[in-house]
């Protein structure tokens, strides 16, 4: 018995040992659900101890959402002797759970349960994650199959898989795509470098990133936002590539539609500033299809006008485009040759004044382009319609289509062209009608001394120039005790016979307000009578009984004290005057004073002659005098520059005479010494003498020998001076050509210059003034060349004078310039502008500058004859125009026109 129990207490210690030792969590529960037996691990896996674990039932430290799961496994624990499984959560004494995997058995008899319980936390975890994952994974493939095309290729680049919505918008069935490369899409827009980077970049295991262009089956573009993953095996290398891409085509759309709204905006703003530009027709023009070229993917675009009379295509202004860079069209040599394919449409485009748009056109022999990568081009041109007449064309050949912003720019384009075209045309023949005028004036002023046919002549000019209704001229007589007004010349249109005239003295008690006006100098420009409220009573009485809407009065007073009036009236509605306008009649208004101020002295040299002529004898003694006085004037102006001329020809042959000379004396001692050095050879050769190398040494014969070259050299060069100065005497003189015959232009200028020399480059006070020569290519011209050269004498003269006044005066800070311009005028006229940067001449000064015996220098430095005589050469002698451009403080110009 004692054996026994020994035996019995042995294996309970062995079963106590094996229970402790356990690392599962071994328990023994009772069916009322408190734990009875715990082992050890309970309190190392949960942190609670034994009797906190003991003193409560074991439901409690089962997580709320298992205890039903849980309270349902017990019950069948409690109901079978089998084995049951189960999973749950235990709370942790530091507040949190871990997972605990259930095998339990009951025994029913002692209504005890046997359970083991294992630690499962970590396994749960990572299963929980990853079934989290799983979800997230389906979830981010439907988001990628419902959102992004995908795809998968090889290393090569083949494609494994195609998704739905690849197949969707590529228009390629997924059969079509598989073991196809990429190629397949390729639309041809990005260059090859741009894959060749690609590839490089995923070939290194890195992720690519860019937006593409890709072409469907169907032809049509789409753009893809694209992610290139590579997918590595274990050496890190690529094994295959997955490809995400995201539609993006709306928004690369959006963004080129706002690109182009952005830089059609610039455009227009650039043509309207070109156009707002002052040039001439063909440079405005040009920086409008400069502007073109720029801001447009084009071929090339050309402006085209229509002349006037034979209606025949004249281009204005053209630029020619290729890849790299844009060239001007200087001329029709320079048109593209494809542009004979289109001469038919635009001969339609002149009948029917419609604009065509995006015109296909193929060129057959692509050589014949100035860019031959293209064989097809689109053709757009425009009509430049100026109230319902067309006068222009605009033409663009492009490679890609024009979109409907674009093609509505252009036809904007093109109205504002042809405005401006229609503009700078009348402005053009405005300026035309008006030099035409003056020049019609002056030359009638200078020609005839009868004020009455001048004053016809000036307004009917007028009249018909300005298309107004009336223009006259006003008179203001005060040589009586009552001054009066009188109209002695009027213009009416011919179109409007119920005009009538205004000739005749205007009433007394109507005359008041022009006499106050006349006397005022006072201009008054009345668009409206009806808008001038303020308008004086006789004023408004005197226009409306002649039917006058609209008025323009200028005054004109002589330097004789004669005042006057031009006067424009128009009789139907209102007539804006514009500055041009105004700024004409003004100058017509000066040539009148002038017309005026000849015409009294011719009446005033009439009537002294007349009342003279019992004094015959003394006239004719008298006449006889001032006709040589005049002669020995005239003479005295020709000797004042032949002195000049003689002064400038000693300065220049005193110094090269003078550098011959003093070399003359150098070269006779080289001479003697070459020929002592000689002499002493012959007689001590062939073994020199030791005086022979001493005096060779003396005298360096080497430097000798080579001296000796330059010297002459520097000889023969003054001798050429001396002759291109005799040379030059000769052509400015000219003796030998009184009569006409053509000659160069430059050469007459040239030899002026070269007279003045030693004046214009330094005479003494630092002066050195820069000639700036600007030649056109004249042609020869047919004039007196030496009395021309006088003209270019006194002038340069008088220019080198004001600038050495300037410099003594110490008024200058910049170089001293003139500068010489020739160029071809109106096709029968060469004109020589003579220009310096002095200090400009006085208005007073400037209105008597042709004036006889008027000078502005000191006494025995001018006789007031040269610009007079240069006046008579060039307007009488060669029927030409002198005139002076000067203000004061800007320098002054010369400006001699001399038919060709």
């Amino acid at each position: 018995m004692k054996l026994a129990k020994s035996e019995l207490q042995q294996l309970e210690e062995k079963y106590s040992r094996f229970f402790s030792l356990s690392i599962d969590l071994l328990c023994i529960a009772s069916f009322d659900g408190y734990f009875m037996y715990l082992n050890p691990v309970w309190t190392k896996t949960l942190g609670w101890s034994t009797q906190e674990l003991l003193a409560k039932p074991f439901i409690e430290f089962v997580h709320p959402e298992d205890r039903k799961s849980t309270i349902l496994a017990a019950g069948k624990i409690t109901q079978s002797i089998d084995a049951t499984y189960f999973e749950n959560r235990y709370l942790c004494q530091d507040g949190s759970y871990k997972w605990l995997s259930w095998n339990a058995t009951a025994f029913i008899e002692e209504k005890l349960i046997y359970a083991v319980a294992r630690d499962i936390t970590l396994n749960k975890e990572n299963e929980i994650a990853f079934q989290k994952l799983i979800r997230e994974l389906e979830a981010f493939k439907f988001a990628l199959n419902a959102h992004s095309l995908v795809a998968i290729t090889d290393k090569r680049g083949r494609i494994t898989y195609a998704n739905d919505q690849f197949c969707q918008v590529s228009k390629y069935t997924r059969e079509e795509l598989l073991g196809q490369d990429h190629r397949i899409i390729n639309s041809g827009y990005h260059p090859k470098e741009f894959f060749d980077n690609l590839w490089i970049t995923i070939k290194k295991g890195k992720i690519w990133k860019g937006e593409i262009k890709n072409k469907a089956k169907d032809g049509t573009f789409y753009w893809v936002d694209t992610l290139i993953t590579p997918m590595l095996d274990s050496d890190g290398n690529p094994y295959q590539y997955v490809s995400i891409r995201t539609d993006i085509t709306q928004r690369k759309l959006s963004e080129l539609a706002l690109v182009e709204r952005s830089r059609l905006s610039l455009l227009s703003a650039e043509i309207s500033l070109a156009l707002s530009q002052s040039g001439t027709l063909a440079e405005i023009l040009q920086n409008c299809t400069n502007t073109i070229s720029q801001y447009l993917k084009i071929a090339f675009v050309c402006i085209w006008t229509f002349e006037g009379q034979t209606n025949q295509p004249e281009l204005q202004a053209g630029v020619h485009c290729t890849d790299i860079t844009c060239s001007a069209l200087n001329n029709s040599q320079d048109f593209p040759n494809h542009m004979v394919l289109a001469n038919n449409i635009v001969g339609l485009m002149t009948q029917n004044h419609q604009a065509i748009f995006n015109q296909e056109l193929t060129i057959n022999h692509p050589e014949l382009l100035l860019n031959s990568a293209f064989s097809i081009f689109r053709f757009s041109a425009y009509p430049l319609i100026v109230e319902q007449q067309l006068i222009g064309i605009i033409a663009l050949f492009s490679q890609q289509l024009f979109s409907e912003p674009t093609h509505n720019l252009l036809n904007w384009i093109a109205n504002n062209i042809a405005v401006a075209i229609d503009r700078i045309w009348a402005r053009e023949e405005l300026l035309s009608r008006r030099e035409a005028l003056l020049l019609r004036l002056a030359s009638q002023i200078r020609s005839s001394l009868d004020l009455d046919i001048i004053l016809e002549t000036a307004v009917n000019e007028i009249r018909s120039l300005l298309q107004i209704d009336r223009c006259y001229f006003i008179s203001y007589s005060a040589q009586s005790s009552q001054p009066s007004l009188t109209i002695t010349s009027e213009a009416r249109n011919p179109n409007s016979p119920n005009l009538a005239t205004m000739l005749g003295t205007i009433p007394q008690q109507k005359s008041d307000c022009f006499t106050k006006i006349l006397l005022s100098q006072e201009l008054i420009c009345i668009d409206d009578i009806n808008r001038k409220p303020h308008l004086d009573d006789d004023m408004q009485e005197l226009l409306t009984e002649f039917g006058i809407t609209a008025q323009l009065v200028l005054p004109v007073k002589s330097n004789s004290g004669e005042i006057g009036a031009i006067v424009c009236s128009h009789c139907s509605g209102d007539r804006i005057w514009s500055n041009s306008e105004i700024s004409l009649l003004q100058a017509v208004c000066d040539q009148l004073a002038i017309a005026i101020d000849h015409a009294q002295l011719y009446t005033q040299s009439r009537s002294a002659t007349l009342a003279a002529q019992t004094q015959a004898e003394k006239l004719t003694t008298t006449l006889y005098q001032l006709q040589q006085t005049q002669s020995q004037l005239i003479q005295h102006e020709k000797m004042s520059s032949l002195g000049q001329l003689v002064a400038g020809v000693a300065h220049e042959i005193n110094n090269p005479v003078n550098f011959i000379h003093g070399n003359l004396t150098y070269a006779h001692e080289y001479f003697q010494e070459l020929l002592t050095l000689l002499h002493l050879y012959q007689q001590h050769y062939p073994n020199p003498e030791i005086e022979i190398e001493d005096f060779a040494e003396k005298i360096d014969l080497n430097f000798i020998t080579s001296d000796l070259y330059k010297l002459l050299s520097s000889m023969e060069m003054g001798t050429t001076r001396i002759r291109e100065i005799v040379l030059g005497l000769r052509n400015f003189s000219r003796h030998d050509e009184a009569e006409k015959k053509q000659v160069n232009i430059h050469e007459g200028i040239d030899n002026t210059l070269l007279i003045l020399h030693h004046r214009w480059k330094n005479n003494g006070i630092g002066l050195d003034i820069s000639i700036v020569k600007e030649y056109a290519d004249l042609p020869l011209i047919d004039c007196y060349p030496g009395q021309l050269n006088q003209v270019f004498m006194n002038i340069l003269t008088n220019a080198i004078d004001a600038l050495e006044e300037l410099k003594v005066q110490g008024k200058t800070t910049t170089k001293p310039q003139i500068r010489i311009r020739t160029e071809i005028f109106d096709q029968n006229f060469v004109v020589i502008r003579i220009t310096d940067n002095g200090g400009g001449i006085p208005e007073e000064v400037r209105t008597r500058l042709f004036d006889p015996f008027f000078t502005t220098k000191p006494v025995g430095k001018g006789t007031g004859l040269g610009l007079s005589i240069s006046y008579q050469i060039v307007v009488e002698k060669h029927g030409g125009i002198l005139k002076c451009i000067s203000e004061e403080g800007q320098g002054t110009e010369f400006w001699i026109q001399i038919p060709i």
